[in-house]
């Protein structure tokens, strides 16, 4: 009967342990959540992003069947892309031929020492956290503006209807018109932006650490 009674009190003990350790990492997940802006604006004031359009376009996700269509930082189905990565290696690959081609009209021509500083200028830029507390925005470079809409234009035909794409929505198991609302494309443009942006700058006073590290 003691030893009955000694298990049940182990079982507890572990019960009691476990489910203290989940509130708390909870608690610190909460508390660590990466901020979303207010506004997404450039260095020359344009806006190119709401607050209310990233969470819009969460809700866009979720109600499209999003989970069962491609991921999120790695939450979902693996038919099509984690939509995060895609976007952030889209907007990469644009950024940095953007700084290439202010360097030369032929980013081919470029010297090893001009590779070098366009790679080590965008990892830069991308890196740094310019998120301001205070006004709740998130600053970025017109240069890297351009490359977001580029990217954004890829998903609003990739989430519409435009032909050119059939092939690779056929590849992601996608069908046409995913999204035919063209303000819900926008707002799923403004979701990925900021889940891609949250998964790169440093934690404020955490170099090194993402905000979903």
């Amino acid at each position: 009967m003691k030893s009955n009674n000694l298990l049940w009190r182990w079982l507890g003990f572990v019960f009691v342990l476990s489910f203290g350790a989940l509130g708390y990492l909870g608690w610190q997940i909460y508390q660590s959540a990466p901020p979303i802006p207010t506004q997404v604006v450039t260095t020359s004031g344009q806006v190119i992003f709401t607050g209310e359009q990233i969470q819009k376009g969460q809700q866009v996700w979720l109600a499209s069947g999003g989970q069962q269509q491609g991921s999120v930082w790695g939450h979902g189905a693996y038919v099509a892309p984690d939509w995060s990565a895609d976007w952030l290696h889209r907007e990469a690959v644009a950024l940095r031929d953007l700084r290439a081609k202010a360097i030369k009209s032929d980013p081919a021509a470029l010297t090893a020492t001009e590779r070098g500083a366009v790679e080590a200028g965008l990892k830069e830029e991308m890196r740094t956290n310019t998120h301001d507390p205070a006004t709740g925005k998130v600053t970025v470079s017109d240069t890297r503006a351009q490359a977001i809409r580029e990217v954004g234009a890829h998903y609003d035909a990739l989430f519409g209807n435009a032909a050119s794409l059939d092939q690779l929505r056929e590849q992601y198991a996608m069908r046409t018109d995913t999204l035919p609302d063209a303000a819900d494309r926008a707002a799923l443009n403004a979701f990925f932006f900021w889940t891609a942006w949250s998964s790169v700058p440093d934690r404020p006073g955490e170099a090194g650490l993402s905000y979903t590290s």
